[in-house]
């Protein structure tokens, strides 16, 4: 079938060098060979151990391994990752917080749908928990979705985030990473239009493409190379017959991990072979730092085609966001519109995915909502990874967040003291 033969082929490539990796490691560690230690098979060995495991990581969905959590009592306590809203296409799940009280500050972290799973912000989801109720959009896997389920693009993706703040309610807080940004804005727009009571009290955008020419970067540079007819041809393929999906069109993890790779191939390759420097010394172990990134990094997931294809068309080559002219069904979106939830930009100094100039063009498009409810950030230094995970996110970003959500919350009436004098 047209397009499931590139998708197997594929897959099979990524088979084979698992394959070829196990037996290379399994020869290198013969027993008999011991008798007579040889250099060449050491490296053989740990060639074979950093690639068995390189390529078995992008077909396992990584483990939230966030099982406890100590907190301010001193003890650790169990977290539950309990799913609030189960859809097709992606959960709306709880970080639950066993024998704790209810944290004040409820936060709906929208996780980017761009290859890779939610997992990617665990380190964002642990530092929001100390002090927080953290909430995530679980995406799914579209190689694992059968057709029946239907189509999902970007209209579907938007209105999935109403479902998602209607669910939680007006005292909710939304961060929006990355690609989830535009979209997080529009659905902020349709909330205020359609059920002004459902929308959020604050919206912070990290690191989105809301006005992708505003500062031209090489992603935004492909979208504008390529055309549509190229894209559906070269980029979109047919799940196999091995998954639950089989038959749906999708732009396939494995492709876009190749793109993320091939953007700093010269790093990547010295990683890894510093890697198995490292694996024939007996230096590495299942955490060690190379293996925390990559187990990561490599983990990848398909995307619906026509999510690809609407993203890369309306939100790219179109960029109707930023021109405030994006539709849902059929109904125009005025951003405008947003007249009391409070919206912050975060942007990376050093950002070569959205650059500095892309995300904060949100704050033009809410001409209906004062100035003192929008903000701004640009890190100083940090880069695409930093603003939302790493230290420029724990040391500076994160306290200027919270910041933020707690001036745009209700205030908290002190507690009267209790009449003992009244009676019963």
């Amino acid at each position: 079938m047209r397009y499931m033969i590139s998708y197997d082929f594929m897959e099979t490539m990524r088979n084979t060098n698992q394959w070829l990796g196990a037996t290379a490691r399994a020869i290198g560690a013969y027993p008999a060979f011991a008798a007579l230690p040889n250099p060449a098979l050491q490296m053989m060995s740990a060639w074979g151990e950093v690639t068995e495991r390189t390529f078995e990581r992008m077909v396992a969905k990584p483990d939230w391994g966030i099982r406890t959590f100590t907190c301010e009592d001193g003890r650790d306590h169990l977290v539950s990752i309990d799913k609030v809203v189960e859809k097709p296409f992606g959960d709306l799940i709880h970080f639950n917080v066993s024998g704790r009280e209810t944290q004040p500050r409820k936060i709906l972290l929208v996780a980017p749908m761009s290859g890779h799973y939610a997992t990617l912000l665990r380190s964002t989801v642990k530092s929001l928990l100390v002090n927080c109720e953290v909430y995530i959009t679980d995406w799914h896997n579209a190689r694992d979705i059968p057709v029946s389920a239907g189509k999902f693009d970007v209209e579907d993706y938007t209105l999935y985030l109403v479902d998602f703040m209607r669910e939680l309610g007006p005292d909710t807080h939304v961060i929006a990473v990355c690609q989830p940004a535009p979209l997080t804005l529009a659905a902020t727009a349709y909330l205020a239009e359609e059920d002004p009571k459902a929308q959020p009290r604050s919206l912070t955008l990290i690191g989105g493409p809301i006005d992708p020419d505003a500062t031209p970067t090489e992603v935004t540079d492909f979208g504008r190379r390529v055309t549509m007819g190229q894209l559906e041809e070269t980029m979109i393929q047919r799940v196999g017959f091995k998954y639950p999906g089989v038959g749906r069109m999708v732009y396939p993890g494995l492709l876009q991990l190749a793109s993320f790779m091939s953007m700093n191939a010269e790093k990547h390759s010295k990683a890894f072979t510093d890697q198995i420097g490292r694996a024939a010394r007996g230096e590495t172990s299942d955490h060690d730092k190379h293996n925390r990134f990559y187990d990561e990094y490599l983990a990848v997931m398909d995307m619906t085609a026509e999510f690809y294809l609407s993203t890369v068309n309306r939100i790219f080559k179109r960029c109707e966001i930023a021109k405030n002219i994006f539709s849902v069904n059929g109904k125009q979106i005025d951003i405008g519109k947003i007249t009391t939830v409070a919206v912050k930009t975060v942007e990376g100094a050093n950002d070569d995915i959205s650059a500095p100039g892309q995300c904060v063009a949100a704050l033009d498009l809410c001409t209906g909502l004062p100035d003192e409810k929008k903000a701004s950030h640009v890190e100083p230094g940090a880069g695409h990874y930093g603003i939302f995970a790493g230290k420029s996110w724990r040391n500076n970003i994160r306290p200027l967040v919270l910041e933020f959500i707690d001036a745009n919350s209700p205030k908290t009436p002190p507690k009267k003291a209790a009449n003992k004098n009244k009676a019963a």
